[in-house]
């Protein structure tokens, strides 16, 4: 289950990016969450993924 609290679900989802996945799709099917959902989490606190650096900033 993925944290509730935006800043803590960036802090998460870039942790995920950084240590497991190449990219964000690829986290979104292994946990099958919708990426659509955590984008507009995140973007609600003004972050956008970014596939050159593959992070949310």
């Amino acid at each position: 289950m993925l944290p509730k609290d935006p800043v803590i679900l960036l802090s998460y989802i870039n942790t995920q990016l950084r240590d497991y996945y190449d990219s964000f799709d690829e986290l979104c099917k292994s946990l099958c969450e919708d990426p659509q959902e955590i984008s507009t989490k995140l973007s609600g606190i003004g972050y956008e993924y970014h596939p050159e650096t593959n992070q949310f900033r």
